[in-house]
């Protein structure tokens, strides 16, 4: 593959972390990235240079260019935690080596080179290769949220209890957990913001789904919790609605945080029940369970991710595949609407 000096990308436009607090929603580009010429970059012995085909957006993406992810930007490289595309060349370890012309999906949070641009570096640990069935929307999407979807999923099932609550229901993410709740018999309670969303959420396999702006959600979240006893919470909001769904929960209570949707204070309203009711708060992030897990955990994590994807009971929810150079005009109105993803595509 012939692989030209220079490409297109969106260069980040800070450094470093940001002070400002802010939330994932998306209300412009051009604070944050703009489109730019940069050298290609050249892999080093463990990484592979993927020719980009489709690149995700993430929350965590979007956290990342404001600056309140937990790796710092690096001002003028591009922006992208993972996506989809042929791999074009690769450093000299037999890892590497092996990738070359495969369609692989790849993160590069490890590089620094973002997926937001024609060429990305990745290591080559961080690539999966893709089967024929996969779409590039699915594989373009196939590491942050089917992973985690699985990882936490996994979580549920160590706790013995078949209940569990998700917040931010309508996310990719969250509906692709209550796909595979829905197929080994668990019930997800859904908690989301909108009522066009609930019957949509109980297709996609959620038991009970409350509106946290209806008037009687406090009292439908009393009663679910206490006819369902769920003991694990996978928040990805915080806020005053994680601590009151916390506060409702039964006995031996845990509250694992993998996001931060909602940038106010999040109150603990009665912390006695961490010592009394024996509850716990901690956090979730995939690259860490990626880093503990067993190769044999992650291959077969990731063989689940693939199968369902392409034998159709996992689907990834398209809301607009935006061109690489439109992308900074086109990406706020498109990421603003619900319901699905956005792609970039160079």
């Amino acid at each position: 593959m012939s692989i030209p000096e220079t490409m297109k990308a969106l260069l980040l436009v800070g450094d470093g972390y940001s002070t400002e607090r802010s939330d994932a929603r998306l209300e412009s580009m051009d604070a944050y990235v703009h489109l730019g010429e940069i050298g290609v970059p050249r892999p080093g012995p463990s990484q592979v240079l993927v020719k980009v085909s489709l690149a995700s957006i993430n929350p965590s993406d979007v956290m990342f260019v404001k600056g309140l992810y937990g790796q710092p930007r690096r001002k003028g490289q591009p922006a992208g935690f993972e996506g989809v595309g042929i791999v074009a060349a690769a450093g000299e370890s037999p890892e590497a080596q092996r990738l070359v012309g495969q369609r692989v999906a790849f993160a590069t949070g490890l590089s620094n080179w973002g997926s937001w641009a024609e060429y990305a570096i990745s290591e080559a640990a961080a690539c999966i290769p893709i089967m024929d069935g996969v779409k590039d929307a699915d594989a373009a999407a196939m590491i942050v949220n089917p992973l985690t979807a699985l990882a936490m999923f996994g979580i549920v099932k160590e706790e013995g209890e078949k209940a569990f609550v998700l917040t931010a229901g309508a996310s990719q993410l969250c509906k692709l957990t209550m796909g595979v709740a829905r197929d080994e018999g668990y019930r997800p309670i859904a908690i989301v913001r909108r009522d066009d969303q609930i019957e949509m959420l109980k297709q996609a396999g959620a038991t009970h789904v409350l509106n946290e702006t209806a008037p009687d959600f406090a009292d439908r979240l009393q009663e679910v919790m206490r006819a369902e006893q769920p003991r694990i919470f996978l928040d990805a909001v915080t806020g005053p609605l994680g601590g009151q769904i916390f506060n409702a929960m039964p006995k031996g209570a845990r509250w694992i945080v993998y996001g931060r949707l909602d940038t106010a204070i999040t109150p603990i309203p009665e912390p006695g029940q961490l010592i009394f009711m024996r509850k716990r708060i901690e956090g979730f992030w995939l690259t860490e369970w990626m880093r503990k897990s067993s190769m044999e955990t992650r291959i077969a994590t990731i063989r689940e991710a693939q199968m369902r994807f392409a034998d159709g009971r996992w689907a990834t929810d398209v809301n607009a595949i935006v061109p690489l150079e439109e992308a900074v005009a086109k990406v706020p109105a498109e990421h603003a609407k619900p319901n699905g993803k956005v792609f970039i595509r160079p």
